[in-house]
């Protein structure tokens, strides 16, 4: 079976065959590393609240599509206050990284409680990720990508630190294909990136100058306009 549908396997191929990506510019929106820790620092009493059920099956397709094995293991690249956690089996290894101490104080408050003695938690950026090369099956960066201030060098990370054979998975956000959707997404951008995401992120643009393609696309959440995007470290 498919793992995408017909208008998923579309866009996945006109982003492989997109000639001008490469030299586009990702978003019209800014942001520094300061900028979002402080934007985290703001969010983490209330993530869960704002960003949990409405988010969630978005997190649920991603672990589906991750596979798991007995044994492997994953690093999750933002891993903000933990919600993740309790859905990784306990069989896998988990690595959960991020650049907020506030967020990461509300994750290692949910690992204890849960008591998740397969998950470890690490205060990272993601642009310069401590791991050696091919370190883990799956790298997993949920609702992040369209937030860190250079988002091809934390793929570039993602995909250096990932074996060979490996899966690189960002699930989020990304301007619409719609000319006038994805125009209102450029002119709300600078004000979304303060509750924590850029609207106007350009998928085309984004993988292909990560040097990655793209072997499934799939909508996800409701409404659908988030992404679940899998690439394979060939």
């Amino acid at each position: 079976m498919s793992l995408f549908g017909r208008r998923d396997a579309r866009e996945r191929d006109e982003i492989i065959a997109s000639s001008d990506a490469a030299s586009r510019a990702l978003s019209v929106a800014a942001v520094e590393n300061d900028f979002v820790e402080k934007v985290y620092e703001n969010l983490a009493s209330v993530y869960d609240l704002i960003f949990g059920p409405t988010l969630h099956p978005g997190r649920l397709a991603a672990i589906q599509r991750m596979n798991l094995q007995p044994g492997d293991r994953i690093l999750e690249v933002g891993v903000g206050t933990g919600i993740n956690a309790t859905l990784y089996p306990r069989h896998c290894s988990v690595v959960g990284i991020d650049l907020s101490s506030s967020m990461l104080e509300k994750a290692r408050e949910r690992v204890a409680r849960k008591d998740l003695e397969n998950v470890r938690l690490l205060e990272m950026d993601a642009a310069d990720l401590k791991f050696a090369d091919n370190s883990f099956k799956i790298v997993y960066a949920p609702y992040l990508i369209s937030v860190v201030p250079d988002p091809v060098h934390v793929a570039r990370e993602m995909r250096r630190v990932c074996r060979h054979g490996g899966r690189i998975i960002f699930l989020n956000h990304f301007l619409s294909p719609n000319p006038i959707l994805s125009r209102i997404e450029r002119l709300i951008s600078p004000l979304t990136v303060h509750i924590g995401f850029k609207a106007d992120l350009d998928l085309q643009a984004f993988l292909a100058q990560a040097e990655l393609a793209p072997v499934s696309i799939e909508k996800v959440n409701f409404p659908r306009i988030w992404s679940l995007v899998t690439c394979i470290k060939a």
